[in-house]
């Protein structure tokens, strides 16, 4: 198994720093250092009311979401954070569309800095579909840290592959 999978777009240079802190068996210390507790939002109740603050506070002009839960059927390889959907159905003469997220329920347990980031990717994608400048900008613009967190939650994926969870 490639140990750094999560982390081939990053510069050589870190991908090194990140082999020396597996190599001295520092990685989960890092990480648990800079985020010592996991979030409380564990129910689809919870996630969901986290997630609508987050939109109602930068997206308050988006479309509503129907709904967000937690799932055990993403592939954190090939969908990584998580999905988004936007279901169209006709119903009479109306077409109806619902707005839906759902995120890997690994990430039940992880600190709240790294869901808030997952959400609010996501969260982005409503108003941006492609990973483009802009994308990014919004992401930024709703949390300042996203990529250091993205960074970072890449590197607890790694720990998670190498040894298991942190958080309880």
């Amino acid at each position: 198994m490639e140990t750094l999978r999560y982390l081939g777009g990053y510069a050589p240079a870190l991908q090194d720093q990140v082999r020396g802190l597996i190599e001295q068996k520092k990685l989960a210390d890092y990480l648990l250092s800079r985020y010592p507790q996991a979030h409380q939002c564990r129910s689809a109740k919870a996630l969901y009311d986290y997630t609508m603050d987050l939109k109602n506070s930068y997206m308050r002009r988006s479309k509503p979401l129907s709904k967000v839960v937690y799932s055990d059927k993403i592939d954190v390889i090939r969908n990584a954070l998580g999905v988004h959907t936007t279901i169209s159905r006709v119903q009479g003469h109306k077409l109806k569309s619902k707005n839906e997220i759902q995120i890997d329920s690994l990430f039940k347990k992880v600190p709240e800095e790294f869901l808030r980031m997952i959400v609010v990717h996501e969260l982005a994608h409503f108003k941006e579909r492609d990973h483009n400048k802009a994308f990014y900008q919004l992401c930024e613009h709703m949390e300042p840290d996203y990529h250091q967190l993205e960074l970072d939650l890449r590197l607890y994926l790694t720990q998670l592959d190498l040894d298991g969870p942190l958080y309880q």
